[in-house]
């Protein structure tokens, strides 16, 4: 699947999104490069409302129902959650997806 497809099918997930409070979600890594094979997953930054209570079996949920709609492994993380060594360099190379 390439960019292009990603990004529509994660627009088109509004109500999945609202339901777990995702404010925006960026997509990175072979996706976004036009490197990915059918073996790849799909990288993806989550950033929640500022007032969302997303305990670790919700983002964990999160992650399985992107999985689903995208018919594809998912990787998951937050900005918080990216090693500083790699850090600018994702938050570079990051699109804007939903």
């Amino acid at each position: 699947m390439d960019r292009q497809q990603i990004i529509t099918i994660l627009q088109g997930q509004k109500d999945l999104l609202d339901r777990y409070c995702v404010h925006k979600i960026y997509l990175f890594g072979s996706s976004v490069r036009n490197e990915a094979t059918r073996d790849s997953d799909i990288d993806l930054i989550v950033e929640f409302e500022p007032n969302a209570r997303i305990g670790l079996f919700r983002f964990s949920r999160l992650r399985h129902e992107l999985s689903q709609v995208l018919n594809s492994a998912v990787d998951l993380t937050t900005i918080d959650a990216l090693h500083q060594d790699l850090k600018t360099d994702i938050l570079q190379e990051a699109v804007h997806a939903a």
